[in-house]
């Protein structure tokens, strides 16, 4: 098969992984920047051109498109679908994902478990929104923050109240959960493939650090999941359509609670923390599907 990987980094672990795992099995492998495709549109001939040529020999597409190129890297991965070729996750799934409000009216409506969730529209009434979630510690997220950034806590009410007011008054969108305390500033990510759990870690903050991202100097380690998590990861994936994802959880008093859904996951910590060919799982479930 002739795949296609989207990606602005060919440097990239997860790239390079993908690439690797996808020649063994005997593929034919590009990494194409969507940001340097024109799409064509036609009647019934819609295109893409890429540098020098048309990409109308693609069988396959696995985007690898980051938060900041969302809007024009869905429509190159929409128009590859409008000429039929399969990609592990489609433009719409990608959208929903990337809008964290969106998608956790998504996951509340398919009955999983969350934090307290207080989303307002620049509301004056701080102490009100605080008082939603339970009273702080809460956790103040700006809706279009990734890995870790644009995330704080605020651990006393004046705290909060000053974190709002400051967002409000730039006129940036957030959204207020309830701060897990038992959580002890761990957290869960499970590795979805064709809607199944096929790798998952626990990832702890550094000492001091509320954040669990890796990229922010926390560790891995492998875990096994509890059926209930399990479930939440399985659910999740199916709620919001995305067959290969990475699903975020965290361990409560009350069971798992999830966070977010993550539509480009990256591979290296997880591969690495649980010895498992996550990469090779993604092009096995390619062959199955484009057969």
């Amino acid at each position: 098969m002739n795949i296609v990987i989207l990606s602005r980094n060919a440097n990239l672990y997860s790239t390079d992984r993908l690439v690797e795992e996808g020649e063994n099995r005997g593929h034919k492998i590009e990494i194409i920047d969507p940001l340097k495709c024109d799409i064509i549109i036609e009647k019934e001939k819609p295109t893409i051109y890429y540098k020098d040529r048309y990409l109308d020999y693609v069988d396959a597409v696995i985007p690898r498109i980051g938060a900041s190129v969302t809007f024009y890297g869905c429509a190159v991965v929409r128009q590859f679908e409008m000429m039929n070729v399969f990609t592990t996750a489609s433009s719409d799934a990608i959208l929903r994902s990337r809008d964290k409000l969106k998608s956790l009216q998504r996951l509340s409506k398919a009955g999983i478990g969350m934090p307290k969730t207080v989303f307002t529209n620049y509301s004056r009434d701080v102490e009100e929104v605080i008082e939603h979630v339970g009273g702080v510690p809460v956790i103040i997220k700006l809706l279009e923050g990734t890995q870790g950034l644009g995330v704080v806590l605020a651990e006393t009410k004046n705290a909060a109240e000053s974190v709002l007011e400051a967002f409000n008054g730039l006129e940036a969108r957030v959204i207020v959960q309830e701060f897990i305390k038992e959580a002890k500033g761990a957290d869960l990510r499970a590795l979805v493939v064709d809607g199944h759990v096929v790798g998952a870690m626990k990832r702890q903050g550094k000492d001091g650090e509320f954040r669990s991202n890796l990229h922010r100097g926390g560790s891995a380690d492998i875990i096994k999941l509890s059926e209930d998590e399990l479930k939440v990861a399985m659910k999740a994936s199916r709620a919001l359509k995305l067959p290969v994802c990475g699903v975020d959880m965290l361990q409560s008093a009350r069971g798992p609670l999830l966070l977010e859904v993550n539509s480009s996951p990256g591979l290296e910590g997880i591969e690495k923390a649980t010895g498992r060919n996550i990469a090779r799982s993604i092009i096995t479930y390619i062959e199955k599907n484009r057969k």
